[in-house]
This record gives structure tokens, C-alpha cells and sequence, in this order.
């Protein structure tokens, strides 16, 4: 069976990102290098589905490479993230919220007595 190819939409992004991002995309794992063809560029994701900017509609299989436990733009979750956004983002000192996300941790797993929250460095420049 052959992938059915790139939507207009996607193939004009891709030529856009060329010009502006190595290889038109971010992350070596996007390029479709090992297989060829141009990457699907994505629209918006619900639940365990992503819609890509020509309208496709695909599953999921992927989730962010597991960061998406529970799919795309659970309500809940968005709801949430709206909220705590709305006291602030960043604030580049301890908060609350740290240390309370920290006690759960350590009550949780088994044999883990203290944490440090710091981020992957996956987003450095």
C-alpha cells in the first residue's frame, strides 16, 4: 500500500520551512529522511486524533512521543493549564506548586526520597 501523498498545504509549508529551518523542520525524527516523502505539517489534535493543515485526519499513534498520556486537548487539562497560565508562567523562583508536585512524586514512587524538577534540555537552542 502506498502513504498517500502530502496535501498542497503541507508541501507549500515544507518549502517555506526549508528556507528558514534546516532541513524545514525541527527535530531530525520529522524530515521523513529514512522514508521519504514530506512531513504531514499538523493543525490541531483531539483526543487520540491529529488533523493536519490539508484537512487529514490521522491516529495518533505517536502522542508526543508518550508525553500525551491522555490525548490531545482533554478539556480538563486545557482548563487547567488556563488557569494556573492566568496566575503566571514563569516565574524563575520556587512556588507552591513545586513543592506539592514533589510530595506527590515522593509518595508515589517507590524508593524515591527527594526530586529535583528541571527540564530535559531537549528545548535548548
Amino acid at each position: 500500500m502506498e502513504p498517500r501523498p502530502a496535501g498542497a498545504r503541507s508541501e507549500h509549508l515544507f518549502r517555506d520551512a526549508r528556507r528558514v529551518i534546516p532541513g524545514g523542520v525541527n527535530s531530525p525524527v520529522r524530515a521523513f529522511g529514512a522514508v521519504g516523502g514530506t512531513p504531514r505539517f499538523m493543525a490541531r489534535g483531539e483526543g487520540a486524533f491529529l488533523e493536519d493543515v490539508d484537512g487529514v485526519r490521522y491516529l495518533d499513534y505517536v502522542q508526543s512521543w508518550g508525553a500525551l498520556l491522555f490525548g490531545h486537548a482533554r478539556r480538563e487539562i486545557v482548563a487547567a493549564a488556563v488557569e494556573a497560565a492566568g496566575r503566571g508562567t514563569s516565574f524563575g523562583a520556587p512556588t507552591e506548586n513545586e513543592v506539592r508536585l514533589a510530595e506527590e512524586i515522593v509518595l508515589d514512587v517507590p524508593g524515591v526520597d527527594m526530586v529535583r524538577l528541571v527540564s530535559s534540555g531537549t528545548e535548548a537552542a
